[in-house]
């Protein structure tokens, strides 16, 4: 047990270190350019992530194929299920469908998924990240701007790096050394620079409307666990499949989810901004738990 214990500490430690020097930075007001970061995050980091670790073998294609049909009826299920819950609770369903139903993979998923599970884990959890990405740059997006823009999908580097690296897996053909190196060095900027911004981005975020956004991270974790199970039972996930699917279902909401309402719809970016805070507690506070379960 105690054994068990210190190797849950060292997957969840990181992370919270990684995510509180983040949060120390913005405190002391130290420079810190989150949208630069999040710049090359998405346009080099993701994208060389997501090709270097896709293509090196780690995860059969059939695999990751079952790992990405399973988290596009997850995000479905959790869509539906915050659709009714924001609905009842006569908030607007177009705000808060997708904080509620896109987890935050990319900062706390990856890592968790690479500390916990290694290399195949990585790979496993990329495989819902891609996901995540495409619902993030289209109803993620669309949904609070209140308009569908096909030309955001088509400039974004990451749905190319994920059709590419598809391409790569069904056909078995590997790219080459020195790209694949330098592909991995780059890919490794990603993870502890989403860590920096996450943490850096929960210390400014302005919360006047914490209840709601209470209540909302409530019914998130209770949803993300029941539909995490079931859907792992319904696709026949055991073992390591089974388990970094937990895991990563667990992910409170994604922080990227935060800015697309603070740009498009205001008003309520106060209630996403609480929702995601507290989403967030709750999940490093119940993660050792949830490792435990996998186990």
């Amino acid at each position: 047990m105690h054994q068990l214990l210190a190797e849950i500490l060292n997957v969840v430690a990181p992370v919270f270190i990684c995510a509180a020097l983040g949060f120390t930075i913005a405190k002391i007001n130290a420079p810190f350019d989150r949208k630069m970061i999040g710049w090359i995050v998405g346009n080099i980091g993701y994208p060389t992530l997501v090709l270097a670790h896709l293509s090196s073998g780690h995860v059969a294609f059939d695999q990751f194929l079952a790992m990405v049909g399973a988290a596009v009826v997850l995000i479905g299920l959790l869509a539906v299920i915050a659709g009714v819950a924001v609905f009842l609770m006569g908030l607007p369903v177009r705000v808060f469908i997708s904080p509620m139903s896109l987890g935050n993979v990319g900062n706390i998923g990856l890592p968790v998924a690479a500390l916990a599970f290694g290399e195949a884990g990585l790979s496993y959890s990329l495989a819902f990240l891609t996901v995540v990405l495409v619902g993030m740059f289209t109803f993620g997006q669309w949904l609070p701007q209140g308009r569908i823009s096909v030309a955001q999908i088509l400039t974004s580097p990451v749905i190319y790096a994920i059709v590419l690296a598809l391409v790569l897996m069904g056909t078995g053909t590997a790219l080459p050394k020195p790209l694949a190196s330098t592909f991995e060095i780059l890919g490794g900027l990603a993870i502890p620079l989403m860590l920096l911004t996450l943490g850096h981005t929960l210390a400014t975020l302005n919360i006047t409307a914490f209840t709601r956004g209470a209540v909302l991270a409530l019914i998130h974790l209770a949803a993300v666990f029941c539909a995490g199970l079931g859907v792992a039972a319904l696709f026949g996930f055991a073992g390591l499949e089974r388990s970094v699917f937990i895991v990563t279902a667990m992910m409170p909401p994604s922080v990227a989810t935060y800015l697309f309402v603070e740009l498009y719809a205001p008003k309520w970016a106060p209630d996403v901004a609480s929702l995601i805070l507290v989403g967030t507690i709750l999940t490093v506070l119940v993660l050792p738990f949830i490792l435990t379960y996998v186990a």
